[in-house]
């Protein structure tokens, strides 16, 4: 294994040769291709990944500890088979639809203007995440744990509130009604 510090990518396209098996701290990827790459068992560390296409990429143990990622296309990643030690991630501008974060802990992180259509994140901790401007068309929640999280300028979501816990959430008047869609009322 390798140990890549403070080492900027720039316009790499790894699904020719992959990354090097490794550890790679204060790393910043730009504009760089992983989509259906191998990233089993890497390890990344306070790194930036801007204007990535990581789409299908596999992520078996691949570990995420302090990592942001900006205007990245993050289509159907399965975060929920990352290695769970320090996982730590941010999303800014990123489309992230199809993606999993089934059973992730992601308390406090941050998520803005971010596309999260059909996501999964049943039985995720996003105690006192912050979800500004995000699109969560059909994502889903069950045994989500929503306590102190930000929701207040997001949209298109369906949270019900009997299989979720809120405890001190916040959302705003224009998108609560989002709270009440899996009681079958109509509200005209």
């Amino acid at each position: 294994m390798i140990y890549k510090e403070s080492s900027d990518f720039k316009g790499n396209d790894f699904r020719i040769d992959g990354l090097e098996l490794g550890e790679y701290e204060n790393c910043t990827f730009s504009d760089c291709l992983f989509n259906n790459v191998n990233l089993s068992g890497l390890i990344f560390i306070d790194c930036q990944f801007i204007g990535c296409d990581m789409s299908m990429a596999l992520l078996a143990q691949t570990s995420f500890r302090e990592v942001n990622f900006k205007e990245c296309k993050l289509l159907g990643l399965h975060f929920n088979k990352c290695n769970r030690f320090l996982f730590s991630v941010n999303f800014d501008k990123c489309i992230l639809n199809f993606s999993s974060f089934y059973q992730i802990s992601l308390k406090k992180s941050i998520f803005t203007e971010c596309r999260l259509e059909e996501v999964d994140f049943v039985e995720s901790n996003l105690t006192q995440a912050e979800f500004g401007n995000c699109d969560f068309q059909k994502a889903m929640f069950n045994r989500t744990i929503l306590d102190r999280a930000d929701l207040s300028t997001s949209y298109n979501f369906s949270i019900n509130p009997s299989l979720n816990s809120l405890k001190k959430a916040k959302f705003s008047k224009e998108n609560v009604l989002g709270l009440l869609d899996g009681f079958g009322i109509i509200i005209q």
